[in-house]
């Protein structure tokens, strides 16, 4: 990395062992891709729970020429980030795999897909008019309000499983059409 790591701590004291597993994962992260300049990760505890575990969000970013890879976890309803270095793996195995298929399209080594792919809206933003998808093996694909098919941004939910076709656009993966399923 050509910058120094920058790890957060939000809501949760400074712990040497987290910091430790972050550090670890994060030089890993130097044999998939030779150009990372940059790493920011954000460990967060999400709720004070008394009687059951607390919350893990953890998210990291990382830049590459052309492009920022971003890979967020966040506890869901069932409660699959109650422990924070599972989080931390499961962030950090989705940047590996961001970052082998970033290294296959600047190598034109990319795949094709005989269908459209499948994946689940993380993140809406109505009102600047876009989102984005995650697919199956955690890669966040751009959406626009105008690449839906015959639904509106505004009825979109999180969580919506959608099926979409893609194309690299000049800031990464972008859905050029998306339909509900």
């Amino acid at each position: 990395m050509k910058l120094p790591l920058q790890i957060t701590f939000r809501n949760i004291d400074h712990s040497d062992a987290i910091e430790a597993k972050v550090r670890e994962r994060a030089e890993k992260l130097d044999r998939f891709h030779r150009y990372i300049m940059s790493c920011r990760v954000t460990v967060e505890e999400s709720h004070k729970h008394h009687h059951q575990g607390n919350h893990y969000h953890i998210r990291a970013d990382i830049k590459v020429p052309d492009r920022e890879l971003v890979a967020s976890r966040e506890p869901d309803e069932h409660h699959a980030y109650e422990d924070v270095y599972v989080a931390i793996r499961d962030v950090f195995d989705s940047l590996r795999r961001q970052l082998e298929d970033y290294a296959r399209l600047q190598q034109r080594k990319v795949k094709t897909h005989d269908g459209p792919a499948h994946g689940r809206v993380v993140e809406i933003h109505p009102q600047r008019d876009f989102g984005w998808i995650e697919t199956g093996d955690g890669r966040l694909v751009y959406f626009h309000r105008n690449s839906l098919v015959e639904s509106d941004i505004s009825t979109l939910a999180i969580g919506a499983n959608v099926r979409f076709d893609e194309e690299m656009g000049e800031e990464g993966p972008q859905a050029t059409t998306v339909h509900l399923h």
